[in-house]
């Protein structure tokens, strides 16, 4: 399970690495090439985005990768041949899909999570699916072994953190700040003190993104939190330098 596997690995690693990117855009491809790139640089986890119209999470970078793959015509059946291509082809890194959970209403919740469970993904993360009402969601989801991993935002109360503590099983991800993925965050003690608040809620493995775009954001989280998401920088590596950009970029940040 993931948090077994994530704690085994950070006996030897002071922190971990989790990618982002969303199926589709530029193609799957450059999908491919991308995490090919992200296997070359040790990255352990990968969030595989199916593509949405209302991300509501995510800023504009990965906005307009959804809404691109979206008029390329990317299908959610499509997204889980990849996933399980890719899952075969990289067995040292965990992946899971992230979407929203209007994609799994649509495509049927129990079809959804079997085709996820037969691609070899570890889990899901559903951004605007709170615990309250996903109760047959994380049925299907233990039933399958599949993780679901819950948010921790700053905008949640004391009880609303421990309310979330209560139903997450293998990390949490961890919201650094307020707002959308991709905007610069100022890693300071205002960030530190917002993640000894989710620690002290939970035992599970954090992992905190929202603005992680260099080496010295993951360097401040060393101590901190168990792994370091990166999302709208690689996107913008790949469309702007191209996928050597990501590798390269990647091996710098440990």
């Amino acid at each position: 399970m993931l948090e077994e596997s994530i704690r085994q690995q950070r006996q030897s690693k002071p922190i971990l690495l989790m990618t982002h990117l969303v199926l589709g855009f530029p193609s799957f491809e450059e999908n491919m090439k991308a995490i090919d790139a992200m296997s070359d640089a040790g990255v352990e986890l990968v969030e595989l985005q199916i593509p949405f119209t209302e991300p509501v999470a995510d800023g504009p970078v990965i906005l307009k990768a959804n809404s691109d793959s979206i008029k390329n015509g990317t299908k959610v059946k499509e997204c889980f041949a990849f996933a399980s291509e890719v899952a075969q082809k990289f067995p040292g890194i965990q992946f899971l899909l992230m979407t929203y959970y209007n994609i799994v209403f649509t495509n049927g919740q129990g079809d959804f999570i079997s085709k996820a469970k037969k691609s070899g993904v570890k889990g899901f993360i559903i951004p605007d699916l709170p615990p309250e009402e996903g109760e047959s969601w994380l049925k299907d989801c233990e039933d399958h072994r599949l993780e679901n991993i819950f948010i921790f935002t700053p905008m949640n109360t004391s009880e609303r953190l421990k309310a979330i503590a209560s139903y997450a099983k293998g990390f949490v991800y961890c919201v650094g700040r307020r707002g959308v993925t991709g905007s610069k965050t100022s890693f300071d003690e205002n960030i530190a003190k917002q993640i000894s608040r989710y620690r002290s809620v939970t035992r599970l493995p954090l992992a905190v993104g929202f603005g992680v775009r260099e080496k010295a954001d993951v360097e401040f989280l060393r101590d901190k939190a168990d792994i370091a998401v990166i999302g709208s920088k690689l996107i913008d590596l790949q469309i702007n330098e191209g996928t050597s950009a990501i590798r390269d970029f990647l091996r710098t940040l440990r």
